[in-house]
């Protein structure tokens, strides 16, 4: 497993504290002057946090520390505890293709843009994605909603046309769902 990386951006003092108890660390140091910083690909990391006293970066995994005096324990729990949810978020992010599920907010997104979903829609979603063939409207009504019998409704098809008119809403995406003979498939 790869260790999470920690940025110290700006705050050497910090820094030098650290690297002096480096090997009792579970995460990697890198300092980054402000210089460095704009030439850092956050992309080519993972896992990774910034922490800096005078600055906010506008970068969710961020720490922003200014109250002083810190005790050093503080500042490594506080650190320990922001890398487990960044963690714990990436295990919820579920890879659709161009889209991401978080299942924690049941919400899906890409790059710019973000929907809610609802419990039965991100259910719906996840069905489908698991399964390797195309979904039945039975399957569906069995597996999603936990009806055991055939039943004369059209919950699976009102909830799928729903489904698809919000998704080609937001991200303009008329392919997400789609159906066929068989049943529906992402």
């Amino acid at each position: 497993m790869n260790k999470q990386n920690l940025i110290i951006y700006d705050f050497t003092e910090l820094f030098s504290i650290l690297n002096e108890i480096k090997h009792s660390l579970n995460f990697n140091l890198l300092n980054v002057s402000e210089k460095e910083f704009d030439n850092l690909k956050l992309d080519n990391l993972n896992n990774f946090l910034i922490i800096t006293k005078n600055r906010n970066l506008n970068i969710k995994n961020q720490i922003l520390l200014n109250d002083f005096p810190l005790k050093i324990s503080k500042i490594i729990e506080t650190i320990n505890i922001n890398f487990l949810k960044i963690k714990f978020n990436q295990q919820s992010d579920i890879d659709l293709g161009n889209y991401k599920l978080n299942l924690n907010s049941r919400n899906i997104f890409d790059e710019d843009k973000e929907l809610s979903l609802t419990e039965k829609e991100a259910d719906i979603i996840i069905f489908l994605k698991n399964s390797k063939k195309p979904v039945s409207i039975d399957e569906l009504q069995i597996h999603v909603w936990g009806h055991s019998s055939k039943l004369e409704t059209h919950t699976v098809e009102t909830h799928i046309y729903r489904l698809r008119k919000k998704i080609n809403d937001t991200f303009d995406d008329n392919n997400f769902i789609k159906s066929s003979k068989s049943g529906y498939v992402i």
